[in-house]
């Protein structure tokens, strides 16, 4: 497994700055955000100037690229074109797991396994994995139907990030048969009332997550998602929470 940082624990600062600060932090993997609601790097710019963002992206020096976490707002036949423009990025840059959300509750079941089918066979048609990440307030914050949505949408895997599952209504579910679907993972510090706490804080069990991941062969990143809180030094709990993790591997 390595550890890795995700581009999107610093939103404000442009990307060539962010991989210059995770190199000083020592981090030698990352994960860049596709983030509409960001400027940091928006689909809009693979749709104006597709070549210059793969210059972008492969401007990592030493960083390998774990994975894209991919948020797009756009609908309909166009959220496809641009899903199609991120899956050509992967592919050329050589990444082979991009993660997506899954629908708001409330959502119907069968239109969202629809869209996930698509984004799956868009993926494979390009050589790349989509992972559904684990997220409150959408359909996979509960873990039964992560495991549903999985069992209907083949090849579909999750990206998880405890923190959803430790401070939702579904605490108390079970999430361990999910570990074999796991193509990513995403880690904070938390507690049940707190999404984000500072590293040592909180009630994550980082031990216990590895040795449920080594046991289904998992050897890809762990990711640190730290996002931004007042009162806090992300640069510090960034170089924390890699400290931790690199000595449980």
């Amino acid at each position: 497994m390595l550890v890795a940082a995700t581009t999107a624990c610093f939103p404000q600062v442009p990307m060539p700055e962010v991989i210059e600060l995770l190199i000083d932090l020592e981090f030698t993997c990352v994960e860049i955000a596709i983030h509409d609601d960001s400027d940091q790097l928006p689909s809009d710019r693979l749709v104006s100037d597709f070549a210059e963002t793969l210059r972008l992206v492969r401007d990592t020096h030493r960083l390998d690229i774990s994975n894209y976490d991919v948020r797009l707002n756009s609908t309909g036949e166009e959220h496809y074109e641009r899903f199609k423009l991120v899956c050509q990025l992967a592919k050329a840059t050589k990444v082979v797991t991009l993660t997506v959300p899954s629908a708001p509750q409330g959502t119907p079941f069968n239109e969202e396994i629809e869209h996930l089918k698509r984004l799956v066979e868009l993926g494979e048609e390009h050589g790349v994995r989509v992972g559904m990440r684990s997220q409150i307030g959408r359909l996979s914050e509960d873990p039964d139907t992560v495991k549903n949505i999985c069992d209907y949408v083949p090849g579909l895997g999750l990206a998880l990030d405890p923190s959803q599952y430790h401070c939702s209504q579904n605490r108390n579910k079970n999430y361990d048969r999910l570990i074999k679907n796991v193509f990513h993972v995403h880690l904070r510090d938390s507690k049940k009332d707190q999404i984000q706490v500072r590293v040592g804080q909180g009630e994550i069990e980082y031990g216990r997550l590895i040795t449920q991941l080594q046991r289904v062969g998992y050897d890809r990143a762990l990711a640190v998602d730290i996002q931004p809180m007042e009162g806090m030094d992300s640069r510090q709990e960034l170089r924390k929470l890699r400290l931790l993790l690199e000595s449980l591997l």
